[in-house]
C-alpha cells in the first residue's frame, strides 16, 4: 500500500488524532454545504435517481430505531 501525499505532519499524528482531524475537516464542510453548487450533470442524475425510484409510502427509520433494529439493543 503506498502512502497517499498529505500536508506534512499529518501522517505523524496518532490515529485518534487524524480522526478527529477528518471529523473537523467534514463539519466544515457541512457548514459551507450552501455554498456548493451542484453541475448540471449531478443535478441530471439525482433528477433521474428520484424518478426511478419506487414510489412508496414507506418511510426510514431514525437512527435510534435502526440502531435498535441493527444491533438489538433496547
Amino acid at each position: 500500500m503506498t502512502h497517499s501525499a498529505l500536508p506534512p505532519g499529518i501522517r505523524e499524528l496518532p490515529v485518534p488524532d487524524r480522526v478527529a482531524l477528518v471529523e473537523q475537516i467534514w463539519e466544515s464542510i457541512v457548514e459551507d454545504e450552501a455554498s456548493f453548487d451542484l453541475t448540471v450533470a449531478q443535478k441530471r442524475e439525482l433528477d433521474r435517481r428520484l424518478a426511478e425510484r419506487p414510489l412508496s409510502s414507506a418511510r426510514g427509520f431514525e437512527w435510534a430505531e435502526a440502531k435498535r433494529r441493527i444491533f438489538g439493543k433496547p
